[in-house]
């Protein structure tokens, strides 16, 4: 009799991997407080870990080191947040940009970009409570699981070929037109305004940007997956690039606009 084939074998690690991941995720997202936090210290710690190993691979110790360090700053911003406070997420940048033999501007901004989301993340959870951030992510995952079946089933030209290849213009428009039936939802069972919807398909751009731009830096890497730590699916990068984008948008919207719909 046969043996399975090895993409069988493949799907179950990955759904195994998948249900573990939401599993732990709505933990964190419903119980809030100190137990979020310490699941987005972890994870962003881990991508920093991730990023640096992208870039300097050869040189394992001082990733560690520098994840070590985001998970100490992060702590602390999300304890004693100030506008001064801020600064020290430029701590791990700049050593990193120092220590890295190549690439400098590309760590510098992402190792940025995933504090700063990770950051605001929490924020939004503890501002703006459970509901808020699930329709944060309710976005990015429609965004991500629509746009992957209608882009496949649809095709089409291409929406970013030297960045991401294998995405589509009919996947990235069908990910808006999910993110926007996500905000409408909203509509009907919290007190958001219409304008959610408008603003559910612009954060999903957002979220799509995200995606690319960790995409764009594996290829310059030369890399499939940030890491391995994730069976079947890479690393933790890998799955949150997105929400990082989506995270690193609304701080933006939040920040300098008085827009109807971005809390509720």
């Amino acid at each position: 009799m046969p043996t399975p084939s090895g993409k069988w074998d493949d799907l179950t690690v990955r759904l195994a991997s998948s249900a573990a991941m939401v599993v732990v995720g709505a933990i964190g997202v419903v119980m809030g407080g100190v137990w979020f936090q310490m699941m987005v210290v972890f994870v962003t710690a881990v991508m920093i870990w991730e990023l640096w190993m992208m870039i300097a691979s050869d040189l394992p110790t001082p990733g560690m080191l520098l994840a070590a360090l985001t998970a100490s700053v992060l702590s602390g911003m999300l304890v004693h947040a100030t506008a001064l406070g801020l600064l020290l997420f430029l701590v791990v940048p700049l050593i990193g940009a120092w220590r890295v033999k190549h690439e400098r501007l590309a760590f510098f901004c992402f190792s940025l970009g995933i504090q700063v989301a990770g950051w605001g993340i929490v924020t939004f959870r503890a501002d703006y409570g459970f509901g808020w951030i699930l329709w944060l992510i309710c976005v990015v995952v429609a965004t991500d699981v629509f746009g992957y079946m209608i882009g496949r089933a649809v095709g089409g030209p291409k929406f970013w070929p030297k960045v991401s290849p294998k995405k589509t213009w009919s996947g990235t428009a069908g990910g808006w037109v999910a993110a926007g039936i996500v905000g409408y939802i909203f509509t009907l069972f919290t007190s958001a305004g219409f304008e959610i919807v408008l603003l559910s398909m612009v954060l999903s751009f957002a979220s799509q940007l995200g995606d690319a731009a960790e995409s764009g830096l594996k290829r310059r890497m030369k890399v499939k997956d940030s890491s391995t730590l994730i069976p079947g699916h890479g690393g933790l990068f890998d799955r949150f690039d997105a929400l990082l984008g989506a995270s690193l948008f609304m701080l933006l919207v939040a920040g300098l606009f008085n827009v109807p719909g971005v809390a509720f």
